[in-house]
């Protein structure tokens, strides 16, 4: 089992910047895809960012250019650097890892962005 502890979450300004942390238990870190959700109020869970085992990368159309994910496999934490920040980034951002053995989400962590 994966167990996932997201980090780094806040208020911040319009246009400011913040970088969300995710540290994954276990010793398959470096072979599982890992991601970034985030659900706002009202709304669906909507994919933000994914990352394959090689590094291969993925994003929504809403925060390309803006935002970056990255993973440190030697630390087991994949990250997310959110730069430019706005309003509608305002969500419940969630950690997700895709293993051999099923499906894991973190608990969540709190962005608003103030306007």
């Amino acid at each position: 089992q994966v167990q996932l502890v997201e980090s780094g979450g806040g208020l911040v300004q319009t246009g400011g910047s913040l970088r969300l942390s995710c540290a994954a238990s276990g010793s398959t870190f470096s072979r599982n895809a890992m991601g970034w959700y985030r659900q706002a109020p009202g709304k669906q869970r909507e994919m933000v960012a994914r990352i394959g085992s090689v590094g291969d990368t993925i994003y929504a159309d809403s925060v390309k250019g803006r935002f970056t994910i990255s993973r440190d496999n030697a630390k087991n934490t994949v990250y997310l650097q959110m730069n430019s920040l706005i309003p509608e980034d305002t969500a419940v951002y969630y950690c997700n890892s895709v293993t051999g053995f099923g499906t894991y989400w973190g608990q969540g962590t709190q962005v608003t962005v103030s306007s």
